[in-house]
């Protein structure tokens, strides 16, 4: 027995033309932090709704690998999030993440994801988002995707908006203390999704699939 019996998760890997996105590993962690480290956002605004990103370097670091533990815990068919450490040239560089509750009946995704700075830009984001959804809708049956954004957050939303998705609605969150921020809900059915013109390599689903889906 080996660690991809105990836990076939770690064998799942998604494969588009810049990128490799897997399970994130405990040898992850590291370099995802020094991602993390070298600046995801500008820091006089904040685009996540729980601002993570805020906690001094040690405790960031303990939250960190304690989110990643976390989610591992929680997995269970119909009812998990994923969290796919994005890699370039073998250097992981981002996170996508992909979340599900009662998928068996909702057929419904969610999902978030950051890169690193030095990496935004270049439709690096739209390319890792695109693999998600195509893994989503067409090798685990998904109908709908959903997502968010800072309205002010003009990149997120224009990824969000490339590939289809359609606003649905604002929400408020208070990420930092008296701050409140407006966000836009979007919501992307599997027929209105605009495909890239790629086609994406998946690996590992046959063994993760009893982990992740109602038998």
């Amino acid at each position: 027995m080996n660690v991809l019996d105990v836990w076939p998760l770690f064998g799942l890997s998604l494969s588009s033309p810049r990128l490799q996105m897997r399970i994130v590993r405990d040898e992850d962690i590291p370099a995802l932090l020094e991602a993390v480290y070298a600046g995801v956002h500008d820091a006089a605004v904040m685009p996540f709704a729980v601002p993570w990103t805020d906690a001094a370097p040690d405790e960031l670091r303990r939250n960190f690998a304690q989110h990643q533990w976390r989610q591992r815990l929680n997995v269970k068919p119909n009812n998990w999030t994923l969290n796919f450490a994005v890699i370039l040239n073998g250097v992981p560089i981002g996170v996508q993440d992909m979340s599900a509750v009662d998928f068996s009946v909702r057929q419904t995704v969610s999902s978030g994801s950051w890169l690193t700075r030095s990496h935004q830009g270049a439709g690096l984001g739209t390319e890792m988002r695109a693999a998600m959804l195509i893994f989503a809708f067409d090798h685990l049956g998904a109908d709908v995707a959903e997502s968010g954004a800072a309205t002010w957050n003009a990149a997120s939303l224009g990824v969000s908006r490339r590939l289809g998705y359609t606003d649905n609605g604002i929400s408020r969150a208070a990420p930092r203390p008296g701050q409140a921020i407006e966000e836009q809900r979007l919501r992307l059915p599997r027929d209105d999704f605009r495909r890239p013109s790629w086609k994406l390599r998946v690996e590992g689903l046959d063994q993760a699939r009893r982990d992740l889906l109602s038998p």
